[in-house]
């Protein structure tokens, strides 16, 4: 059974905007802080954003920072990634992780997986 579920995913424009959703379907997820990435082709998996359990801590990495907005609400288990002015280097699958413990940025510190949603960004 597939516990993380992301949507939202699609072919954008450079400039555009895109919203992807991920559903977690397990029972801890308002006392789990969660993270995103992505992985393009021929690269690793890179972290993108990372919201503490409450929502009151966020981060980003420096490429998507000032573009990216990152949410969550507990009562529908769900993580949102709001991506504005979107540029064709962002283009990847991105995926959805439940936090463990360790640096968040790393993808290890990482348990269940989503199985991911692809962007594609347009120039």
């Amino acid at each position: 059974q597939v516990q993380l579920v992301e949507s939202g995913g699609g072919l954008v424009q450079a400039g555009g905007s895109l919203r992807l959703s991920c559903v977690d379907s397990g029972r801890t997820f308002s006392s789990r802080s969660m993270g995103w990435f992505r992985q393009a082709p021929g690269k690793e998996r890179e972290f993108v954003s990372y919201i503490t359990a409450s929502g009151a801590g966020t981060d980003y990495a420096d490429s998507v920072k000032g573009r990216f907005t990152i949410s969550r609400d507990n009562a529908k288990s769900t993580v949102s990634l709001q991506m504005n002015s979107l540029k064709p280097e962002d283009t990847a699958f991105y995926y959805c992780a439940l936090y463990y413990r360790g640096p968040y940025y790393d993808t290890r510190s990482y348990t269940i997986w989503g199985q991911g949603t692809q962007v594609t960004v347009s120039s």
